[in-house]
């Protein structure tokens, strides 16, 4: 198997687990994933920069956050409770490396947001044609969603739900510790997950 499939493996199995946290059968109950997929394109169309009026400066940092945040929503799409991950990460991976490319990235991304309006349905080549022209590779996509994805497992395990959770210590939100983390760790280390759970962790104000 190669890297690229075990870590496409490695954050379907995440996806799933974090949506079975939100229902038990989750992928039963019709959630509309597609249309998250849309409405984040539409957000992410303000921080890139889409006013040919005015000035505007593409946040290059702000638009991989929400690309990572759609890929949650493109994962959810694609498990469907009975193809195994392994299938699922082997049919993303080959449509990832078949980027689909307009003449733009504001242009890539209305073919994204199109296929989630029209087909209901993610559109990985469109998305990696996103990825492409933003300068993003699968390495920086699996290091933000594992980041992402265990820094809500851990906001959830240390009292996010009743209020409890410190977001914000050493004068730092603990998205900015996960980036600290994140940066000092290897993607292709088989425990990449458990070694971010166990950065915030040491971290974290006992």
């Amino acid at each position: 198997m190669s890297a690229n499939i075990t870590k496409l493996t490695v954050m379907l199995e995440m996806q799933h687990a974090m949506n079975t946290k939100v229902h038990e059968n989750w992928f039963e109950q019709g959630f509309e994933w597609y249309r998250a997929i849309w409405v984040e394109c539409a957000e992410m169309l303000d921080h890139y920069g889409w006013k040919w009026w005015k000035k505007q400066t593409p946040d290059v940092e702000q638009v991989i956050l929400e690309l990572v945040d759609i890929f949650h929503f493109g994962l959810s799409l694609r498990i469907d409770g009975k193809t195994s991950f392994a299938t699922l990460a082997e049919g993303l991976a080959a449509e990832l490396a078949a980027p689909t490319q307009a003449q733009d990235f504001k242009a890539t991304l209305e073919l994204l947001a199109a296929a989630a309006v029209a087909d209901k349905a993610f559109d990985a080549h469109a998305f990696a044609g996103c990825m492409a022209q933003i300068g993003m590779d699968l390495d920086d996509l699996y290091r933000g969603y594992v980041g992402k994805n265990t820094l809500n497992f851990f906001r959830q395990d240390h009292g996010y739900k009743d209020g409890s959770y410190i977001k914000v210590w050493d004068g730092k939100e603990d998205n900015e510790h996960l980036m600290d983390v994140v940066k000092a760790l290897d993607t292709n280390h088989a425990d990449f997950a458990k070694q971010v759970y166990a950065g915030l962790q040491a971290r974290y104000p006992a």
